[in-house]
């Protein structure tokens, strides 16, 4: 049976032509706007501008394409946009081709620029000085819980954050030896960790052995016959190193959540759609009260503002310290809001604003 397909080709050519034609119109107008935020020192990166747009158009999508690619497209358009109105360089917890370089680019996209740094400290000066623009930090993982170093990290810095990711992580066996061949497994200890029942039925035999990163872990596999890696695909891909198994990780729903952190915070989105973090101390009355705790959630309850999370971490000052890491719903600049800290100020030594942002997106 023959086919003539080019009628149908004819149209998806013109249709082309028209997305182009109308993607370098917006782009254009998006440089516009860059002039004139570069002219009165506005914000080139907008969070709660980019929630909107992203709601905007799933609430226009009719199908076929579903909403989450349809938010991919557009995340790249924004991504260009973005670099139109002023190159940004993006700080990440790397090396190159880890999970948080893939949340990174699935929030800016391809056009901006990176910078793989090594540790969290080195993150949080580097945009402290200027260095880089904004910056990408793993904060928690749903299976392995915080990540300690971030949050000790905030209650030093005046950075704030901006805007959130969950990034959904899968896991690989990456080879360039067929699977009866492997003997030695190498990969981040938290990597190893969320995969060890598949490999110990796979692999029982295999020396599991930790390595500084991920990546690290692929740069070892393509080197040495007889080794694998566990990583992301995005790893296996950027070191041409072959994808022995995929989705290899033992939890079906294994996400990790970033913050993205810049100098200024992020503006309210509304509609319910903001989140607010804070660290807050009770100094000597936590020691001395059995009721100190219920005491500093009650002023966010009395106002309707929910707790998402909350997390205790040791002050290092002296013994039996505690800072509380909350995430509640609502921004900063709400008035319930304003109630509570006004009131949670009056017997907390310590009420820090870590930042607003959008619920994420997709």
């Amino acid at each position: 049976m023959t086919m003539d397909l080019g009628p149908i080709r004819d149209k998806i050519d013109g249709l082309d032509r028209d997305i182009v034609a109308l993607l370098n119109e917006r782009l254009a107008l998006a440089a516009e706007i860059g002039k004139l935020k570069r002219s009165t020192g506005g914000q080139i990166y907008v969070p709660e501008r980019e929630d909107a747009v992203l709601r905007k158009i799933v609430s226009l999508n009719q199908g076929p394409i579903k909403d989450e690619a349809l938010q991919a497209i557009y995340r790249e358009i924004m991504s260009a946009a973005i670099a139109l109105e002023k190159p940004l360089l993006i700080a990440y917890l790397g090396p190159e081709a880890t999970n948080t370089h893939a949340a990174a680019m699935r929030k800016f996209g391809a056009s901006v620029e990176y910078h793989a740094m090594a540790t969290i400290a080195d993150i949080f000066t580097a945009v402290e000085k200027g260095e880089a623009d904004y910056a990408v930090i793993p904060i928690e993982n749903s299976t392995e819980g915080s990540v300690r170093e971030t949050l000790d990290s905030f209650v030093e810095s005046d950075l704030k954050i901006v805007a959130q990711i969950y990034l959904e992580i899968t896991h690989a066996l990456i080879s360039n030896s067929p699977l009866d061949e492997i003997e030695r497994v190498y990969s981040k200890d938290q990597a190893l960790a969320q995969c060890r029942h598949w490999l110990q039925r796979h692999l029982p035999h295999a020396q599991l052995i930790d390595a500084p990163s991920t990546s690290r872990a692929v740069q070892i596999a393509k080197e040495t016959p007889g080794t694998a890696a566990v990583a992301g695909e995005l790893a296996a891909q950027f070191y041409g190193v072959p994808v022995v198994e995929r989705n290899i990780q033992d939890k079906a729903d294994n996400t990790t959540r970033f913050f993205v952190l810049g100098k200024r915070p992020a503006g309210a989105v509304g509609n319910g759609r903001d989140m607010s973090s804070f660290i807050i101390s009770l100094g000597d009355e936590s020691a001395s009260h059995s009721g100190a705790l219920l005491k500093m959630l009650m002023p966010l309850a009395e106002r309707g503002i929910n707790l998402s999370k909350i997390e205790s971490r040791p002050s290092k000052k002296r013994p039996w310290d505690y800072y509380f890491f909350i995430d509640v719903t609502g921004h900063f600049e709400a008035e319930n809001m304003k109630d509570a800290l006004a009131e949670l100020k009056r017997f907390c030594p310590m009420v820090k604003w870590l930042g607003s942002y959008p619920v994420a997106n997709g």
